[in-house]
């Protein structure tokens, strides 16, 4: 669902996906949340993460500083990295084991 004014997407639906830790912290193993670009241009990975901390409370927020992501399966390195609706972002915790 991509909703657009004069031409520009302003708002992505963008699939979330919860592992370990941070399912245990968000409540739930995924969610679809409507991002809008954080500022002019794109939706970025950056404005995702903002909508996920804007969706959970400081149980979520204290475990994203430790999370690694991946969009649509791909490590995510930049957060500056552009998004497109119906996207997938993983939210991963640091595992432990061998």
């Amino acid at each position: 669902m991509t909703v657009q004014f004069d031409g520009a997407p302003t708002a992505l639906a963008v699939r979330v996906r919860y592992f370990a830790g941070a399912r245990a912290a968000a409540g739930v193993t995924e969610e679809t949340l409507c991002v809008s670009a954080g500022s002019p241009g794109p939706v970025r990975a950056s404005d995702v993460i903002d909508a996920v901390l804007a969706a959970h409370d400081e149980r979520l927020a204290n475990v994203v500083p430790a999370c690694s992501f991946l969009l649509n399966g791909v490590a995510v390195r930049d957060r500056s990295t552009s998004v497109d609706d119906g996207d997938e972002l993983d939210v991963l915790p640091p595992f432990a084991g061998g």
